[in-house]
């Protein structure tokens, strides 16, 4: 398939009507996964709804109500201390949303309690979910603003900052509902974790091939004949022979990895090719940014 060339970007007004569905179609997912799969078997995963969970079963109020005395004050705070409205409204529709749907769909039921089941497609509801809302540059607010918080005063990563407030989340769930049930929790937020790199980055893998070969210009001119894909050349030099040697580089969808390697194999059955995995493409030919 040849670049596509001379696409445009999507009018600004497009744009924002595609990320606004994808924050309330992901909130909305979040919210669906928590009533159906995670608070029903008591699995705390992490972040508010986590705290809603233990809250809920604690001392009986509503995870909705928990979250939106969370969220809202969260917002407010992420606001003054990092300095002006950083968020958006679009993290403030989310931050709003998705508790409103939690207390919409309380009454939801899958009809059975499992905790594996619940902590498997509690994991992907919210993964698929949070993935859509950060497809939209914004977030569903709560501890995420608490990490970024803690990041910018102590000076920790903000992974570290998000694994500690999850850490701390999963132990006093531990205390709560046992050690079993925390376990599960860490299920989850692995899976939620998977889950939300496959929505960003997509399931259709493409394939780089860097080849070395005698016969270079060949097998450059046979790849943008036959396989009808671009190629760069990279400057390498050889370890054992410090001889400079051109490095060509060539991504391909999986259904062409065959084509490519019959078309080097063919020029020069004596080339070196390396293919791995590229888990996102962006440009021309691929996907549009």
């Amino acid at each position: 398939m040849r670049p596509k060339r001379g696409q445009q970007p999507p009018s600004t007004k497009v744009q924002l009507l595609t990320d606004y569905t994808y924050i309330l179609v992901g909130a909305a997912f979040v919210a669906i996964a928590f009533n159906l799969f995670l608070l029903p078997n008591k699995i705390a995963s992490g972040g508010v709804s986590g705290i809603s969970t233990i809250v809920a079963h604690m001392i009986g109020i509503e995870p909705a109500f928990t979250q939106w005395a969370l969220n809202i004050p969260l917002f407010i705070l992420g606001i003054l201390l990092l300095g002006g409205l950083k968020y958006g409204i679009k993290t403030l529709v989310g931050t709003l949303f998705l508790p409103f749907v939690v207390y919409f769909t309380r009454d939801w039921s899958v009809g059975f309690e499992d905790a594996l089941l619940g902590a498997l497609f509690g994991g992907i509801g919210v993964g698929i979910g949070i993935g859509l809302v950060f497809r939209a540059r914004a977030s569903t607010g709560g501890t995420d603003l608490a990490a970024q918080i803690i990041q910018k005063y102590t000076g920790l990563t903000l992974g570290a900052a998000v694994f500690i407030i999850d850490g701390l989340i999963v132990i006093t769930s531990a205390f709560t509902f046992g050690i079993e049930l925390a376990l599960y929790a860490l299920i989850s937020l692995y899976v939620t974790g998977k889950t939300v790199d496959m929505v960003q980055v997509g399931v259709g893998y493409a394939k780089v091939a860097l080849i070395i070969s005698n016969h270079q210009e060949e097998v450059r001119q046979s790849l943008l004949r036959d396989v009808d894909r671009g190629v760069t050349k990279l400057s390498g030099y050889g370890g054992y022979t410090d001889e400079e040697r051109d490095v060509l580089m060539c991504v391909v969808n999986q259904t062409e990895v065959t084509k490519l390697k019959q078309v080097v194999k063919t020029v020069d059955p004596k080339a070196f090719v390396v293919v791995t995995n590229a888990t996102e493409v962006l440009g021309e030919g691929f996907k549009r940014a």
